[in-house]
């Protein structure tokens, strides 16, 4: 989703993670790491996918950083369940998925919650994407993270952790359960008056947007990958600038 749909999320995560003074290496080539297939049943379509996840990645070196607790949880969680039958492929899956971290996973992880100086003046709150939270683990590191961006005023969000109803899918196959969830999670986006709302998985900002959008709300749903490079580039112009 990202590549097709949002690359300027892309963008700002290579942005961030070159302020940490790393050097990034983008595969070209690479595609999908087959979720949306799995997901859906269709395991025998999703084995290809996966399969070259696996022979791309393998062959580099060092953290793989991905954008998405959905994308991460896929790896790390279920390339296991998909390569069942070929214990070669089940090993190799689990040494490329022990190098992969989700993005704000990998930041506090190698650096601190505390590693990002940025400023942004604005409102926000903060929606627990599902993946995230549930498969991988990261709860109150992104958050940990807003609170050190200057100038952002974040607003605790009701039931945070309660999903926005994308889920890949199923938004798709159960539409009425689907906009019942997010009608519910955007009453409380809205009740908290915030200009913002930030999540780290383009599904559930595209989900949320479209909501908001819908019922003809100026609220702005961003991914943290956007905010956070935001924030030091805010920094860079003010000190550029005296």
């Amino acid at each position: 989703m990202v590549d097709q749909i949002a690359p300027a999320v892309g963008e700002s995560t290579v942005d961030v993670l070159e302020y940490l003074g790393i050097t990034v290496n983008f595969l070209d080539d690479q595609t999908c790491c087959g979720q949306p297939a799995f997901n859906s049943g269709f395991r025998s379509e999703a084995l290809p996918v996966a399969t070259r996840f696996i022979e791309l990645f393998e062959r580099v070196e060092g953290p793989i950083v991905v954008p998405s607790g959905s994308c991460a949880a896929m790896v790390r969680n279920y390339y296991g369940d998909l390569f069942r039958d070929d214990t070669n492929l089940v090993e190799r899956a689990k040494r490329v998925g022990e190098r992969l971290y989700e993005l704000t996973e990998f930041i506090s992880h190698f650096f601190g919650t505390k590693a990002i100086a940025g400023r942004l003046d604005n409102s926000a709150t903060y929606h627990k994407c599902c993946h995230l939270l549930r498969e991988i683990g990261v709860e109150e590191q992104p958050l940990e993270m807003l609170f050190q961006v200057e100038g952002l005023e974040m607003t605790p969000l009701e039931r945070a952790d309660v999903c926005c109803g994308f889920g890949g899918a199923f938004s798709v196959k159960m539409p009425d359960i689907s906009s019942a969830i997010l009608d519910e999670k955007l009453d409380y986006i809205e009740a908290t008056k915030a200009n913002m709302v930030i999540a780290a998985d383009t599904g559930c900002v595209y989900q949320m947007q479209g909501g908001l959008r819908r019922r003809g709300s100026d609220v702005q749903v961003v991914h943290i990958a956007e905010v956070l490079s935001k924030s030091i580039k805010n920094v860079g112009r003010a000190e550029s600038s005296e």
